[in-house]
């Protein structure tokens, strides 16, 4: 039963309880909306258990499995969200494919195995969720992506990850000139290396020392991004990349 005094959220790519998109679904869920997130291989059941610590926030939750690199998958995620949960004022595109490559392994099926998830999902989510935002008939939409800083340094050994992911940054640039009359603001966070379940000791220790304010970036840092670029004070705010690395060194 959707609670019709709250709000909706889509949160991709949320497919473990310890990442960035569970922390914005936590976070979203604390500010009354309704969260609609996509799954795929994850671990079994687990999303049943999440679904249910987000309801006792008084909110609907559904969890989606979809395989974004399916070409209809775009269309499905929103239709579903609709009928699950509620008309979403808000798109958050955290998922991603991740693969190491290098030139020596490059070819043109890890390539299009980044492209599928990283851009098209990306990029078709963001336009449907743009053509259909009208007939909805809610005070302002809100997209977010996320990307990962490759403007900002080199990623050897990742290819694929680094061109797909940072076409999100020229494209989130672009569509929130085409649609801010539509009352969309279009936004990506670069969120710099975050503890999610991708780190060991061994990582954590060559990372630390990077970071000015003595610790690693968690879920929840970029999860009180996400929430306030989700609400009504963002609204003068778009077609922006903000790193928001805690002053991480690159070097």
């Amino acid at each position: 039963m959707i609670n019709q005094q709250t709000k909706t959220a889509i949160v991709t790519g949320v497919s473990s309880p310890n990442g960035i998109g569970a922390a914005i679904c936590r976070k979203l869920a604390r500010q009354n909306f309704n969260i609609c997130f996509t799954y795929f291989d994850a671990v079994p059941h687990w999303e049943t258990e999440f679904s249910k610590k987000i309801s006792e926030s008084g909110v609907a939750c559904k969890g989606l499995e979809i395989d974004l690199s399916n070409v209809q998958s775009a269309e499905k995620v929103l239709e579903l969200a609709v009928m699950e949960v509620g008309e979403p004022m808000i798109l958050v595109n955290n998922a991603a494919h991740s693969t190491s490559d290098g030139y020596l392994n490059f070819d043109s099926n890890i390539l299009d195995a980044h492209y599928a998830v990283n851009m098209r999902a990306v990029f078709i989510l963001c336009t449907e969720f743009a053509k259909r935002f009208p007939e909805w008939n809610l005070p302002y939409g809100r997209i977010i992506n996320m990307t990962s800083g490759q403007d900002l340094g080199v990623m050897p050994g990742e290819l694929a990850y680094a061109s797909t992911k940072a076409a999100i940054t020229a494209f989130t640039r672009s569509l929130s000139t085409e649609i801010a009359h539509l009352g969309i603001t279009v936004n990506a966070i670069n969120p710099g290396p975050t503890d999610t379940t991708w780190m060991n000791e061994d990582i954590r220790n060559h990372l630390l020392p990077k970071f000015p304010a003595g610790r690693i970036g968690q879920p929840e840092d970029a999860a009180n991004l996400a929430a306030f670029l989700a609400s009504d004070e963002s609204k003068w705010i778009t077609g922006q990349v903000i790193h928001s690395e805690g002053g991480f060194i690159r070097s």
